[in-house]
């Protein structure tokens, strides 16, 4: 009597799983590493391109204030004694070949290599994809706020410099901030530079996770040329290159926090998910009934209906 046992309808004793357990269940299972599917990798990334040049494009252009903003990055890095980008978009623009590779470079390697490096850790890396995929998105995600918070022209754009957009001059599609394209992009959010934040996540998530020493090696120098290229071109100063090596710390932060580890600390590979026998109740279960030594001992006998 005054027994407050609760029974199930056959009379076994139901047990009640603690809200905080099936919470950090719950947790644990979205944090889990996981194959990923093809089907919905490519629709989210077509779709978060797609989200991320919409955002960036439909930000205020503010040319007023970015032309602002220019001059005070220019006396700063002057200031600094550190105002070499002029000097070096004139030099390697007096080398025709060399600004035509570089302007070509600038306007595809910023998507092929990231692409590729997808791709790379979806087939062979599986378990680190996830990880590396959100250090990616959250580091794309913060340079919006970037765009919107500090408009900022590039180099080839401030009033008063003689920097020299190579694009126009040597009549390539470098830029589609330039030339016939330059109504499609907005031309003022140069700072954060996801070229370089999306080339040092390239680089990093390769030399990280590669074997191959000259693949290794390749992830290093790739954001290196990738900062000379955006320079020479006078696409960005290489304060821009500095915001984006700050969100890219940012997006491994949130990778971090979520997963608990950076990509190279989770396993390469992961299992398929195994299918749940029919017949039992919850995820895991085979239906087949509890062993004998799994039973409470203090449990009281089953009986039908309650009894006191």
């Amino acid at each position: 009597m005054g027994e407050a046992t609760v029974k199930s309808l056959e009379g076994r004793t139901a047990a009640t799983p603690s809200p905080m357990q099936d919470g950090g269940g719950v947790r644990a299972r979205l944090r889990a590493p996981r194959r990923p599917r093809i089907w919905f990798e490519i629709l989210l990334i077509g779709v978060s391109y797609w989200t991320y040049s919409l955002i960036r494009n439909a930000v205020p252009e503010q040319k007023a204030q970015a032309l602002r903003n220019a001059d005070w990055i220019w006396q700063a890095e002057e200031a600094l004694g550190l105002a070499f980008e002029q000097s070096v978009n004139h030099a390697v623009n007096s080398v025709t070949w060399l600004i035509v590779s570089m302007n070509y470079y600038y306007a595809t390697l910023h998507f092929i290599v990231t692409i590729g490096v997808l791709v790379w850790l979806y087939r062979w890396q599986p378990g680190r994809y996830a990880a590396s995929r959100t250090v990616l998105f959250a580091t794309t995600g913060v340079a919006l706020v970037g765009y919107y918070l500090y408009p900022l022209a590039p180099p080839r754009l401030m009033n008063g410099q003689s920097f020299v957009d190579t694009v126009l001059v040597h009549h390539t599609w470098g830029s589609m901030a330039s030339g016939n394209l330059k109504n499609m992009s907005n031309q003022y959010a140069a700072m954060p530079s996801m070229h370089i934040g999306w080339s040092l996540w390239s680089g990093l998530i390769i030399f990280a996770l590669a074997t191959a020493p000259w693949a290794r090696i390749l992830g290093l120098l790739y954001p290196v040329a990738t900062l000379v290229v955006i320079v020479a071109t006078a696409n960005h100063f290489w304060l821009d290159a500095v915001g984006g090596m700050i969100c890219l710390a940012f997006g491994f932060a949130v990778s971090y926090f979520w997963y608990g580890s950076l990509p190279q600390g989770l396993p390469a590979l992961v299992e398929s998910a195994r299918p749940v026998a029919q017949g039992g109740g919850g995820a895991g279960q085979t239906g087949s009934p509890p062993a004998e030594a799994d039973r409470d001992p203090a449990a009281p006998a089953e009986k039908v209906g309650s009894g006191t």
